[in-house]
């Protein structure tokens, strides 16, 4: 689907796009093949969409992989892609019975894989549903409004996908991708990281969506750890950590952490670790994190 393709169709439709929704479209065929391709997908492989708009990158998507659950808010996209896609129905193994009754469901009569469309709020969806991605990966044009905190909601312990590949505001891919003493290493990079390792990623320009937004874009790839850097029973301390540490950037972390922890044994744990009783938190690594994280968790 081109730029005139997609203008026509709209107008057709009478469907005026609303910011507040995020809906800028990929439209440019290029880039949309270089997301798939980061993707890496197998005849096998299962992928979450968020925001597919009018399905330029669904169709890619449904080409390469054996089943799409596409999430979308606005209804009158949930029945252009409804009508685009085809209907069936739906297995019983893919969502809980609470789901099924809200999903338009869908694999195409062709070779392509299985479509499931679910009118919801992406964000609210996977708040409630807390379902297992760890088989899946995310695919998707994120609606730049909340990228960030459903980006932090997914790619969370156990329960996350196995890749993450997403087009974002050009200044989160920069946070999600960053490194310690970078400027945009901050509390997303590490509450992002601690599951997932930057792999990739690149700019898009805006005149490759419409309407063309106001800022700059990227693609970043994200592949989940194979061994998780901390268990289940120390991921509370790590963020409490890691949130305390960048509450105010500019002071000293182990002032900040007082908050939480006793003095002594703050200091003790910087001692083992090495770290200076003078660092702020945007000095130390993802590893130190970890580590100290470790050592207060045992306290």
């Amino acid at each position: 689907m081109n730029l005139t393709q997609m203008r026509e169709l709209l107008a057709k439709r009478d469907i005026q796009l609303t910011k507040s929704l995020g809906q800028n479209f990929l439209h440019d065929g290029n880039q949309l093949r270089r997301i798939v391709d980061a993707a890496q997908l197998a005849p096998t492989d299962k992928v979450l969409e968020v925001g597919p708009g009018l399905g330029p990158l669904t169709e890619l998507l449904l080409d390469k992989a054996d089943e799409v659950l596409a999430v979308e808010l606005d209804g009158r996209l949930v029945e252009f892609l409804a009508q685009r896609f085809g209907a069936q129905e739906q297995s019983a193994e893919l969502l809980t019975p609470a789901l099924a009754g809200q999903l338009t469901k869908a694999p195409a009569a062709n070779e392509r894989g299985a479509f499931h469309l679910l009118h919801d709020d992406a964000l609210s969806f996977l708040k409630r549903e807390q379902r297992d991605w760890s088989d899946w990966k995310l695919v998707a044009n994120l609606p730049y409004s909340v990228a960030s905190p459903l980006l932090v909601e997914l790619a969370t312990g156990v329960r996350a996908p196995k890749m993450i590949v997403a087009t974002l505001q050009l200044e989160v891919a920069k946070r999600l991708m960053a490194k310690a003493d970078d400027d945009d290493y901050g509390l997303l990079t590490l509450l992002v990281q601690i599951d997932f390792k930057p792999r990739e990623w690149f700019k898009i320009p805006p005149e490759c969506f419409f309407p063309s937004p106001d800022v700059d874009s990227a693609c970043v790839c994200l592949v989940r750890r194979a061994t998780p850097l901390l268990p289940e029973t120390l991921r509370p301390a790590f963020k409490k950590i890691v949130k305390r540490g960048f509450s105010q950037r500019r002071k000293m972390m182990m002032k900040l952490l007082k908050q939480d922890w006793a003095a002594d044994k703050l200091a003790a744990a910087f001692a083992e670790l090495n770290i200076s009783p003078m660092e702020r938190a945007e000095k130390l690594s993802l590893e130190q994190f970890v580590a100290l994280t470790k050592v207060l968790g045992e306290k």
